[in-house]
């Protein structure tokens, strides 16, 4: 009777350590520090992007005193109003060769890797105006990343190469675009592994804290790999919520009991 009793009490710590706790399935939990509906003062300002191999751009080139010399420049596949349509950028836009260059109608080559946005723009304009283009010219040039490009594997719901067509995104959305991450996954150490001109790096986020807005990796850049780790239950095979623990843990205990018994009667 006691080795019974003994399983039984086994089974039950069983149970309540194989379930996965709410906290850690949770997004952005607000601390004690942070009341509820209290403003939270996120700072966006981050280390400019430098361009890396195969960053694609969307990039146009203005200049309405001049109207025929523009469309020498400006690739095909834009819409009536001069943007890019989305789902054939990819197919009309400038690509971060593995060389680091891009081409650019009628200014052929243009290095690009390791420039911001605002550098690129400013190289791009600047020999626009000595080779092409009058100072009376008006010429207006925009240069932006033709939406971000990034990795989702581990325990998520969308595994492989995902694209948005923003020029921000957080690593939540990044994560939700992709089909977001099941009971599982451990949001209490994802990681992002980012690409560098010096190397990889790897960054550890816990997004189940609402603090994670203040991170400096909680946008994600292009080329990034977002890593969702499972938790201990599903290597375990426990089950992930108590009821499915405790069928499968019931199960357990009762061929252990049934085994106990028979030899007990031998």
């Amino acid at each position: 009777m006691r080795t019974v009793f003994g399983l039984l009490i086994v089974v039950l710590l069983l149970t309540i350590s194989s379930c996965v706790p709410t906290r850690k399935i949770t997004y952005l939990q607000e601390s004690e520090s942070i009341k509820n509906d209290s403003l939270i003062t996120i700072q966006k300002v981050q280390p400019p992007y430098r361009l890396q191999i195969n960053d694609i751009l969307s990039i146009q080139i203005k200049a309405p005193y001049d109207p025929s010399l523009v469309s020498l420049f400006n690739v095909s596949g834009e819409n009536g109003q001069g943007g890019q349509l989305g789902g054939g950028l990819y197919f009309s836009g400038y690509t971060v060769d593995q060389h680091g260059d891009i081409r650019v109608p009628q200014l052929n080559k243009i290095k690009a890797l390791g420039l911001t946005l605002e550098e690129l723009r400013e190289l791009i304009e600047k020999r626009l105006l000595t080779e092409y283009f009058k100072e009376n010219a008006d010429l207006f040039v925009t240069v932006k990343l033709g939406g971000l490009r990034y990795v989702m594997a581990g325990e998520v719901g969308g595994k492989g190469e995902q694209v948005i067509f923003r020029d921000q995104v957080t690593i939540v959305e990044a994560i939700a675009n992709s089909g977001g991450v099941p009971i599982t996954g451990d949001l209490t150490n994802v990681r992002i592994v980012r690409q560098y001109p010096d190397g990889v790096k790897v960054h550890h986020l816990d997004l189940t804290q609402l603090d994670v807005i203040y991170s400096p990796y909680y946008y994600i850049q292009p080329n990034d790999m977002i890593v969702v780790d499972p938790l201990p239950q599903k290597s375990l095979g426990t089950g992930t919520t108590g009821l499915a623990s405790f069928t499968t843990i019931i199960s357990v205990f009762t061929t252990l009991v049934t085994t106990v018994l028979f030899f007990t009667r031998l």
